[in-house]
């Protein structure tokens, strides 16, 4: 490395000198002898450095080998040593991990454990509750059921349905009449043994009692055809119960027209009372209202018609009861009007009594006053008396 500073400088006094030489202009032959020399030194010099920079590069060619060899062994030493660390190092981290999961997969499983439990105890006792409500509700249905079976069972039997019907009846009687106005049980045609259940009385022309017969029908079986036959929608089966329902119902008529009906011990018509809403509105439908009424002169009423004939019935009844009274009212006015003559003519003798007492009061208060006052004067007429 020194032989090439020392060159270079070399090169460069040459270099100084050449250019002092030119600007000094010499002969020709000199100079060129000179710059022959300079080129030949320059020559040598650029030999020299050459040889020194190729020498300089293999020195630091066979150093950097040198020292990439060394420096390759001390990482390759020093990267075995990392990863024996690093290994070690994750060794050990393996195994912190590893205890860590056990300890949280442990926490996890006794929580989970835990919180199983309680949703497993909870899930049963609602559906131990939800069981416990559905045998409760089988149990009323159970129930429900017999209760249906046994009202079916009621229903099933023609006297049963009679009383039922009576029942019925009764309470809408009781509900809207007075005691004295129906009765039951009522032999409504004297003689004739038949008793109805119901009777209402009636005022007669000449002031006594008819009777209203009103009986209840329930042909439940018949009725029961139709709702199973409307049911099936068999056109067929819908008309045949139509016609066997007409049939009992024209046969319920004409046994209370028959039983019931004797004018003037009865009034003109009867009354078929029919338990359900249902039943009574096929009547209407059908048409046997007018038809049984005119063939047989009874009515068809259903619960609800029932109550509204009633209630006519009632404010009939106070008319008649207003009409009944009204000699009595006129009779009672006629005493009142005696009884207002005798109080006004009582009044007016009052009245002239006061009037006499009134004139004798007012001439004495005048007399006496005038009697005083003449007094009063005679007293400040007197002298005044002297000293």
């Amino acid at each position: 490395m020194e032989n090439s500073y020392i060159i270079i400088v070399l090169l460069v006094i040459i270099i100084a000198m050449l250019a002092v030489l030119i600007m000094k202009k010499p002969d020709n032959s000199r100079a060129e002898q000179v710059l022959w020399n300079m080129q030949k030194a320059l020559g040598d010099g650029q030999q020299m450095t050459k040889d020194d920079i190729c020498r300089n590069i293999m020195q630091m060619d066979n150093a950097n080998s040198q020292s990439l060899k060394e420096i390759k062994d001390s990482v390759n030493q020093g990267l075995v040593s990392v990863r024996h660390e690093t290994e070690k190092g994750i060794a050990e981290l393996r195994g912190e991990l590893d205890k860590n999961l056990k300890e949280i997969k442990g926490a996890v499983d006794e929580q989970l454990q835990t919180a199983l439990e309680k949703r497993i105890t909870a899930s049963f006792k609602a559906v131990s509750s939800q069981l416990e409500q559905v045998y409760k509700g089988l149990g009323e249905m159970q129930a429900l059921a017999n209760d249906v079976g046994s009202l079916k069972q009621v229903l099933s039997g023609v006297k049963t349905r009679g009383v039922l019907g009576e029942y019925q009846l009764k309470n809408i009687l009781v509900d809207i009449l007075t005691a004295d106005q129906f009765d039951e049980n009522v032999e409504t045609v004297p003689e004739s043994g038949k008793r109805v259940e119901f009777a209402i009385k009636m005022p007669g022309m000449d002031g006594d009692t008819i009777y209203l017969p009103i009986d209840a029908k329930f042909p439940m079986d018949s009725y029961n055809h139709l709702l199973d036959a409307q049911a099936s929608g068999d056109k067929a089966l819908i008309e045949q119960a139509q016609r066997e329902l007409e049939k009992r119902l024209d046969s319920e008529a004409k046994d209370i027209a028959t039983k019931y009906l004797k004018p003037p011990y009865t009034t003109s018509f009867a009354i078929m009372f029919l338990p359900t809403e249902g039943l009574y509105a096929h009547a209407v439908d059908s048409g046997m209202v007018e038809g049984l009424q005119h063939k047989y002169k009874v009515n068809i009423a259903g619960p609800s018609t029932m109550a509204a004939l009633l209630n006519s019935l009632q404010m009939g009844f106070r008319t008649l009861a207003i009409q009944k009274r009204s000699n009595e009212v006129w009779k009672t006015l006629g005493e009142v009007k005696s009884e207002l003559i005798k109080y006004n003519e009582a009044m007016e003798a009052i009245y002239k009594q006061f009037g006499q007492v009134s004139n004798k009061f007012e001439a004495l208060v005048n007399t006496r006053t005038n009697v005083l006052m003449r007094k009063f004067r005679d007293v400040e007429a007197l002298p005044e008396q002297e000293d």
